[in-house]
């Protein structure tokens, strides 16, 4: 089912989705040692000029503010995904939430380099999936993410959002829950399964990094 989606946001691509001529976006970047966003700048360039690391070869979706669509749904704050993504995730988050399920924040597009490996100064490199708009992160309160992490447990340190509990918060995603196996219908992975030593409760993207 991923790679029929995927195939359709191909087949879409940047330029056929979005018919302005003009890029932009904010963005920053991620520096490791101060442990803070830094670089934080604004970019404006034709689409013509994008370079390929502006754009996601599997997806074909883009770091282009043009390129997101917002997505409010009920007393959700609003948030941004890939115009490609947007109508599958506002069809099954509508499902999730007329059923009951506990989905109180979704954060998506944000263009940041926050991959990859770090430059001499400390920073990230590389665009997240949130840059292209082809991630979201659900109930990070209490879906934190975690280093040291290779399974879970009391060595995992958390770093971002609140603790990840199940036993305890209802909001706390699992792979057998119904909002991740929603994800998954859509192409979506969870970064609570990932392999590394990292694991990002909250996160979902096509390869859940």
């Amino acid at each position: 089912m991923r790679y029929l989606l995927f195939l359709c946001v191909i087949m879409l691509g940047p330029a056929q989705a979005a018919p302005q001529k003009t890029c932009s976006y904010h963005t920053y970047k991620w520096n490791t040692l101060t442990r803070r966003a830094v670089a934080m700048e604004r970019v404006e360039k034709p689409y013509r000029d994008l370079l390929p690391e502006e754009v996601d070869p599997q997806t074909g979706c883009s770091v282009c503010e043009q390129d997101q669509v917002a997505i409010r749904l009920g007393s959700l704050p609003e948030f941004r995904v890939c115009r490609a993504f947007a109508e599958g995730l506002r069809t099954e988050l509508s499902k999730l939430l007329a059923a009951g399920f506990p989905i109180y924040r979704i954060e998506g597009y944000r263009a940041g380099r926050t991959r990859g490996p770090a430059d001499a100064a400390g920073n990230r490199t590389q665009f997240s999936n949130h840059s292209y708009g082809i991630a979201i992160d659900i109930n990070p309160e209490h879906n934190g993410l975690y280093e040291h992490c290779i399974s879970f447990g009391p060595s995992c340190r958390l770093i971002r959002g609140g603790p990840w509990d199940p036993a305890k918060y209802r909001e706390s995603l699992t792979s057998q829950g119904e909002i991740v196996q929603a994800m998954r219908r859509l192409g979506l992975l969870w970064g609570g399964a990932i392999e590394g030593r990292q694991k990002d409760f909250m996160h979902f993207s096509p390869g859940g990094y």
